[in-house]
């Protein structure tokens, strides 16, 4: 039994992807998906003017339903899935599934794999080339063999702390649609992360200024992942913000209506603004060189971004060459 033509074009328009019915080498219904991508005049035309691929034209001109993964369609290198279903013996069911979005992960995936790999074969060949060194040098050459030794434990303790990192991150993306249920001290969490930095900056020569604010309500969190948020941001801004001319962060807590703000800046040397959208990426550095030299491991601000947005959050960094940076973390009041 036949499907009248306005249930037809009921079912084409409650779809989200562009979809097609095609009769006769003609396009009969087009849902507003389609109009958008392929053309508003499309309806009633030949469908060689709404589908212009060649391969999916040959599909569709057979006859025969089947599936087909392309690109070209609404853009060079955007890719689809065709898809094309019998309704009867006359008309077709076309249907163009958008893999944008799973392309992207998959590049994603790809450049995250290349990345690691990158960042944990450079220390491992100075430990292997060391190593080497010092199995086949002299007994006697105490100096030598200490500093070797000295840079093989950096560089062991250097891809650790990568593994740690990452391993880090996988646990928070695989928390990510999992509400955090603790009642989390703000303040608390920010007088722990200038405590835990004491040590690190000591050895930078920097000084640590906290103005955490008294009696603040507290947030819906996970105390670990806030304490780690707060770890990172206060140890990126001494490694980065503490120089000959500026040796001086501020970590801040502070309540401004229904948020509670974590505020940590410095008057060091900046950021450029074409830096500043992608500091969140993994293994994103503005100096490869320097960051390696102070320890950093280019996952710190994207564990970040992702412990702010399992708590809802937003993440807030403003920088500029000569002027410092502040970023702040703004978190709902439980």
């Amino acid at each position: 039994m036949a499907l009248p033509p306005d249930t037809i074009r009921a079912l084409i328009d409650a779809l989200d992807e562009p979809a097609l019915i095609v009769a006769d080498e003609r396009t009969v219904v087009a849902n507003g998906p389609a109009r958008e991508l392929l053309g508003h005049s499309i309806e009633g035309s030949d469908v060689r003017l709404a589908i212009r691929h060649p391969e999916a034209l040959q599909l569709l001109l057979s006859g025969t339903p089947g599936d087909l993964d392309l690109v070209g369609i609404g853009g060079i290198d955007r890719p689809w899935t065709l898809s094309i279903r019998t309704i009867d013996q006359s008309r077709f069911l076309v249907r163009l599934v958008d893999r944008s979005a799973g392309r992207a992960a998959e590049r994603m995936r790809t450049d995250f794999v290349a990345n690691a790999s990158h960042e944990l074969r450079t220390p491992l060949a100075t430990i292997i080339g060391y190593a080497e060194t010092l199995a086949e040098g002299d007994e006697t050459a105490t100096e030598m063999t200490a500093r070797f030794g000295a840079t093989i434990e950096t560089e062991a303790r250097r891809m650790l702390r990568i593994i740690e990192d990452l391993m880090s991150l996988s646990r928070i993306e695989a928390d990510r649609y999992q509400a955090p249920g603790e009642k989390v001290d703000l303040g608390e969490i920010a007088n722990l992360a200038v405590e835990q930095a004491a040590p690190l900056a000591q050895r930078r020569g920097c000084g640590i200024e906290a103005a955490i604010e008294k009696n603040m309500p507290p947030v819906t969190g996970d105390f670990g992942q806030l304490l780690q948020l707060a770890d990172n941001l206060v140890a990126n801004a001494i490694r980065y913000g503490c120089n000959d001319k500026s040796s001086e962060v501020l970590v801040a807590a502070r309540q401004e209506g229904n948020r509670l703000l974590l505020v940590v800046s410095d008057n060091g040397d900046g950021i450029s603004p074409e830096h500043l959208p992608r500091l969140t990426e993994r293994f994103y550095r503005v100096d490869s060189a320097r960051s390696r030299e102070s320890g950093g491991t280019g996952l710190g601000l994207a564990i970040v971004k992702h412990i702010v947005e399992r708590h809802r959050g937003t993440l807030d960094i403003r920088s500029a060459p000569g002027a410092g940076t502040q970023v702040t973390v703004s978190l709902p009041v439980s």
